[in-house]
């Protein structure tokens, strides 16, 4: 058996993907909505994201979004609440995707080989469950190749208009299918489960 490959973006109604932590984040194209998931404090779902987190044995990552967790998340290992999620991170190797040089101070840091997303489907050799945190840009590449198994989107509800998007105009083609039932939280969060399904295919409905 070989590991498999799970994507989690954190995203709006529109599909936008960026910023969701912070104003900071990521203010690229003059976004001013970043922490825009801050507000949405849901125990279901809460209990969702930290249940695919205990459960992770590799973390990867963009440079970008590498950068804001090893700048946050070795200075929160403490407590019960983001302390878990400080713990697992600092228990389990993080592999970036950088084309450039990068900065690998936080314990059990890789960089991945010049080709990122072959690098990652290496990985399943490596690890049982192996997951990418936000990297929108990266996880662009991966969904273009189908070289994921698993498509988790936490989808809140807000519409925003402007922002990078999981899906933007150029997106390669494809169909996906649903792996488990939707899991709604009380604030209104969704958690949608898709795998890749092949190419879409087309039909005439007046047929």
């Amino acid at each position: 058996m070989t590991g498999r490959i799970t994507i989690d973006l954190f995203t709006t109604l529109d599909g936008v993907a960026q910023a969701p932590g912070g104003p900071d984040e990521d203010t690229s194209g003059g976004f001013t909505w970043g922490g825009w998931q801050t507000p949405y404090q849901d125990q279901i779902i809460g209990r969702e994201i930290m249940a695919g987190i205990s459960a992770m044995d590799a973390l990867v990552l963009g440079r970008r979004t590498y950068d804001i967790f090893a700048a946050y998340w070795p200075q929160h290992e403490e407590g019960d609440a983001e302390g878990a999620i400080g713990r697992r991170f600092a228990e389990i190797p993080k592999y970036v995707a950088s084309r450039g040089d990068v900065d690998l101070r936080w314990a059990g840091s890789h960089r991945l080989g010049e080709d990122a997303a072959a690098s990652v489907s290496a990985l399943r050799e490596r690890h049982d469950d192996i997951h990418v945190i936000g990297s929108i840009d990266f996880v662009h590449s991966l969904l273009a190749a189908e070289a994921y198994d698993e498509l988790v989107l936490w989808v809140y509800p807000l519409v925003l208009g402007t922002g990078r998007k999981v899906f933007p105009d150029g997106t390669m083609p494809a169909r996906l299918k649903l792996l488990a039932p939707a899991v709604t939280g009380d604030s209104g969060v969704v958690s949608l489960r898709y795998g890749p399904d092949g190419a879409p295919t087309t039909g005439d409905i007046t047929a």
